[in-house]
């Protein structure tokens, strides 16, 4: 009886070995979490989740409304890997922060617009308007490349990619700058002139950058939307799998079936 229990208990020790190696587990090995921004990474990340499944791996999506806490969870560790930024918001972001974080892949671009509920034509756009801009570092300047770019300003660099209001040179028509919150944007419509806002956010609040935009980018516009890892975790076989997802034909498909050229696949 002695030797049957001793043996009984070395075989749940071993089993209990065994389920330490990463190669013998399921289920919660292959879980990958996201951090995302709801229209339209988090959409696309559910359009492409059953090619996952099928690799078994379960794509956790966690949708955030700011800019800041997808970054910060996945420096924490707390979430693997975000998908919501532009590459010149992410260099301003870590060089602010003193992080590492790094781009994977580009997915798709989101033209930045101007819209207004004041006025129907950039053209009648008054002296002295009120004009909305996001706050952080990346898309302040975006905005401002943009009115610049359309001869409404002028910039002291129109190619550096981190211009504020102080780099204005001219300002002709004496535009009355606000920065805010970039989530907080489309509520101020009723408040302001012109309001530059981001398509994610835009989306959300019900705009057509294609038909409400008064002023809008490009399609070579260089802002891309990135799936954002740490050095640690950019090689993980999941996150390749998900980089190759977001980059997938089904993916590409999806966004042009669905946003109607408010959104572009960047591949």
């Amino acid at each position: 009886m002695k030797k049957l229990l001793v043996l009984l208990l070395l075989s749940l020790g071993l089993a209990g070995c065994g389920s330490s190696d990463p190669s013998a587990r399921s289920g919660h090995d292959q879980v990958l979490t996201v951090a995302a921004t709801a229209v339209p990474h988090a959409e696309i990340l559910k359009a492409i989740k059953p090619l996952l499944a099928k690799q078994g791996i379960d794509l956790q999506i966690k949708v955030f409304a700011d800019y800041v806490q997808p970054n910060e969870q996945v420096v924490e560790k707390n979430i693997d890997v975000n998908y919501f930024e532009t590459e010149p918001y992410l260099d301003a972001y870590n060089a602010q922060r003193g992080t590492n974080l790094v781009t994977i892949i580009g997915v798709h671009i989101e033209p930045f617009g101007a819209y207004s509920r004041r006025i129907h034509a950039i053209g009648d756009l008054p002296d002295g308007a009120s004009v909305a801009l996001p706050n952080d570092p990346s898309n302040d300047s975006r905005a401002l490349l943009l009115l610049a770019r359309h001869g409404l300003i002028t910039l002291r660099d129109p190619d550096n990619q981190l211009s504020t209001v102080k780099d204005i040179t001219a300002n002709p028509h004496h535009l009355k700058f606000r920065e805010l919150e970039a989530a907080m944007l489309p509520r101020t419509l009723d408040e302001v002139d012109l309001a530059l806002i981001n398509t994610n956010y835009a989306l959300s609040a019900g705009l057509n950058p294609v038909k409400d935009a008064l002023l809008i980018e490009d399609k070579n516009s260089p802002y891309v939307n990135y799936l954002v890892g740490r050095p640690d975790n950019r090689d993980d076989p999941r996150v390749k799998a998900l980089a190759a997802a977001l980059t997938s034909p089904e993916a590409r498909q999806f966004i042009i079936d669905h946003y109607h050229g408010a959104v572009l696949p960047a591949f």
